[in-house]
C-alpha cells in the first residue's frame, strides 16, 4: 500500500505518509482512508506527508472536484491539516489549491518539511504509532 498512517495519541494527530506516484485513483483511496481514521480515532489535527511521492498525475478539474467534496477529516473549520507537498508538484497547482480550500479548510496550511508541520499544530515531540 502506498500509504501509511500513524496516530499520535497524546496530540491527536493523525498523520499520513505516501510514498510513489500520486494518482487520481490513489487520492481518492487516500481521501477515504483519511476519513475513516480521522472520525475513528477522533483526530484534533492531520499532517499528510506527499514528500515521498514519485510522480504527480492530478489534473486541476480533479483539484476542484476533491475541494467540493467534504473535507476527509471533518470539521474543517476546527481542524488543522498541514500537507507536506511531493518534490515534483508544480508551485502553481499548489498555490491554486491552497486558495480553492481556504472556504471549507480554513486552517489548511502547506510547508515544505516535518519539522515546519509540527511548528504549525505546536508540537515538539510527537508520538507517532502505526495504525493497522
Amino acid at each position: 500500500m502506498p500509504h501509511q498512517f500513524e496516530f499520535d495519541a497524546v496530540n491527536k494527530i493523525l498523520l499520513m505518509r505516501f510514498e510513489g506516484p500520486l494518482t487520481e485513483e490513489s487520492a481518492l483511496q487516500i481521501y477515504q482512508a483519511i476519513r475513516t481514521h480521522s472520525v475513528t480515532r477522533d483526530a484534533s489535527a492531520g499532517i499528510w506527508d506527499f514528500s515521498s511521492a514519485t510522480e504527480v498525475s492530478l489534473s486541476g478539474e480533479f483539484l476542484r472536484r476533491m475541494v467540493d467534496l467534504e473535507p476527509a477529516m471533518p470539521d474543517g473549520s476546527r481542524r488543522p491539516r498541514v500537507v507536506i507537498p511531493p518534490p515534483t508538484a508544480r508551485i502553481s497547482m499548489l498555490r491554486m489549491l491552497e486558495i480553492l480550500v481556504q472556504i471549507t479548510r480554513p486552517r489548511f496550511k502547506l510547508v515544505q518539511t516535518m519539522e515546519e508541520a509540527l511548528a504549525v499544530l505546536g508540537v515538539q515531540s510527537p508520538q507517532f504509532e502505526p495504525l493497522q
